[in-house]
Order: structure tokens, then sequence, then C-alpha cells
């Protein structure tokens, strides 16, 4: 950032010297070629514009009238028609003009319109003669207005470019979190089942074998308590609607995927040409089904990203369990700058709001290396891996 600023000021410096030296030397030069000189020189204000265009603006006007001014053949009218290339100069302030009104507030395009406006005809009204006058207005006039023209065109192009990425990504994130609540349907519904089959067998057998009864009362305690740690993280999160899907009631439902089909997986990511190294560290043990199933998630877009996107022929899938979290980490040595494509963002964009829907972090971006790196940690709750005493 203190170069770029130091760079603007150089060339802001720059500006003004060659300023100097257009309207101090060569006086037996043309006013085409002092005009020219100028409008040639605002490529100097490149950083100024940047960072201030109000300045640029500024400069540019003073440099403009300064050339047309102090150009020998201004202050002779019988030489005026000879001279008339000083008010070239002015196309350089119609540049700046463009890009205010492109990246500058309404308010600030107004203001500056309005000050290069009378400024120009002022100096072009003062330093005009006869029949020339009118003709260097109106191409002045003309001039301003194609820039300003250009400048709402871009502004426009702009402003509907973010708009329509902001739409998809609003559009990508309620997808994803419709699907979301569709597994964590499923999710629900496994583990009320296996409650329900335990409450059968519990009931039928309490009187007679009481040490059956008290095993099938401990698994329905463990399923729910992590049925609703899972609820509490999620489900607070989860837009509550899908009313298409949850109408039809034609989806089957199935137990969701999770970390222990990462090898499954991996062999269909290699059927599609990317070898797949999985690689576990750490206690395994039995993870919440909305962790489980995020995980999995998460390496499945990963994976998906790098047949689509990385064009290398292996990657890594490292997943380590933790005390207190879980973390998921998918490497590939390809080409890691086709990373900012949309199709890669949207996936990415799916990737966060599980992450951030289980307090978690996630980060991705290419490797210094080479290749991209997709790595998340999932924290776990205190209830993961330790049984439950029978009371």
């Amino acid at each position: 950032m203190t170069r770029t600023k130091a760079t603007a000021w150089v060339g802001g410096v720059l500006y003004l010297f060659v300023l100097v030296l257009l309207v101090g030397g060569a006086t037996r030069a043309s006013g085409t070629v002092h005009g020219v000189g100028s409008l040639l020189a605002v490529s100097l204000l490149v950083g100024v514009l940047r960072r201030m265009p109000l300045l640029a603006l500024a400069l540019t006007l003073f440099g403009a009238t300064a050339v047309v001014v102090f150009t020998p053949g201004s202050v002779h009218p019988s030489l005026s028609v000879s001279y008339q290339g000083q008010f070239l100069s002015y196309l350089a302030v119609d540049l700046v003009l463009g890009f205010i009104v492109a990246t500058c507030t309404r308010r600030a395009s107004i203001a500056a319109v309005a000050v290069s406006f009378a400024v120009q005809l002022l100096v072009i009204g003062s330093f005009a003669h006869g029949d020339s006058l009118t003709v260097n207005a109106v191409i002045a006039l003309l001039a301003m207005a194609a820039s300003c023209m250009a400048g709402l065109l871009s502004r426009e192009r702009h402003q509907h470019a973010v708009a329509l990425r902001s739409q998809e990504v609003a559009e990508a994130v309620t997808a994803e979190r419709l699907r979301i609540a569709r597994e964590l349907h499923d999710m629900i519904a496994h583990s009320i089942g296996i409650i329900a089959i335990q409450a059968g067998v519990g009931s039928r057998v309490i009187q007679t074998q009481p040490a059956e009864a008290r095993e099938a009362l401990r698994a329905i305690e463990t399923t729910s308590r992590e049925t609703l740690s899972g609820l509490r993280r999620t489900l607070v999160a989860l837009r509550q609607a899908d009313l298409d899907a949850a109408t039809s009631g034609k989806a089957a439902l199935a137990p969701s995927p999770g970390l222990a089909d990462l090898e499954r997986l991996a062999a269909a990511t290699a059927d599609a040409g990317v070898r797949v190294d999985v690689r576990r560290s750490g206690e395994q043990r039995p993870l919440p089904a909305d962790i489980d199933l995020s995980a999995y998630r998460i390496v499945q877009e990963a994976l998906t990203n790098v047949v689509r996107h990385a064009d290398t022929g292996r990657c890594r899938v490292a997943i380590r369990y933790g005390d207190e979290e879980l973390s998921v980490e998918v490497v590939d040595d390809g080409r890691g700058a086709t990373a900012n494509g949309p199709a890669h963002g949207f996936g990415l964009v799916g990737m966060r709001e599980r992450v951030g829907l289980l307090n978690g972090h996630l980060s991705a971006g290419p490797r210094p290396e080479g290749g991209f790196r997709v790595a998340a940690r999932l924290p776990l709750p205190e209830l993961v891996g330790v049984p439950v005493e029978a009371r």
C-alpha cells in the first residue's frame, strides 16, 4: 500500500514537471504539439487517479488550462488559427472525468462535470477567436458528453455485474442450505428409527431380560443426545422451507454418508482419472451425524473440484481426529490458479456454509509450491466418544 501511494505521488510530481517543460520550453512549437504533449502526460496521473480521482481532475484541469493560457499564439488573435490545437489538452480532462463518473458517487460526479464544464467554456470563450470559438466550444461539449456517457455505461455494467454475482451467490447459498436441510432430515429420520427400534426391544424384554432392556435404553439415550446436539448446532441456522420436497413425499430416505464411505468415494474419483491417497490419523471414533456428513461433503466437493479444474492425476485427503476438533484437508498439485472460476467459487460457498453452521473454520486457496489446498476444522462436542453411564 505504501509503495502504491509513493508511486502515485511520484507520478503527480512528474506530471507537474512535464507541464512546466511544455509551457516554459519549446515556445516555437505549435499549439497542437503542446496539446498532444499534455494529453500524453496525463498517463503519469494513473496512480493519483485510482487513489484520489478528484485531485487528478484538479491537476489535469490546471495543466490543460496552463497549456492554453501560456501557449504563445493564444494571446495573439491574429495567430489564433494556427494555435487551436492547444485545446486538445482538455481531452485529458475528459478522460479523467469519464473515470470519475464511472467510479465515484453521483454527487461527486455532478460536481466534477459542472466544474469541468465551466472551466472549459470559460477558457475556450476567452482564448478562441472568430469562427473557431463556436467550433471549439461544440467539440469540447461533444467530447465531454462522450466521456460522461462512457463513464455511465461502465458504471451501469459494473453495477449489473455486482448485482448478478450477488444474486448468484445468494441462490447458491439458499440451494446449499436447502440441501443441508434435506440431509438433516435424513439424519433425524435415521436416528429416530434407531430409537424406535430400541424402544420396542426394551418394552418387550423389560420384565424378562432387564440387562437387554438397560442396553436398549442406553442406546436410546446416546442416540437422542447426539441427535439433539446436532440439531442445536445446525437447525437454528437453516431455513425451514423446501415445500416442494416436503409435500411430494417421493424421495426415498437413506442413511447419510460419512467419513466411513471415503474409500468408496476415493474409488469413484479414481474411476474419473484422479487417484486419491486417503490418510487418517488420531483416535478414530464415532462422530455426530451432522459433523460426519459435513466432513464427507467437504471432501466430496473438494475432490469434485480437483477432477474438474486441477488437471492432475492425484491428490491427498488427510483426516485427523483431535481431542477437540476434526481436521479435514484435501491437497492437489494441479493448476491452483484456476480455483477462482465461478463453478469452483460456488463449491467453496457451499463448503463455507457447512463449516460456518458448525462453528468451524475453512481455508482454501492456491499453494505457494503449486496446486490447491482445502482445509477445514470442525469442533467436536464433549460427548463424542464418551460412553454414557447407566443410571
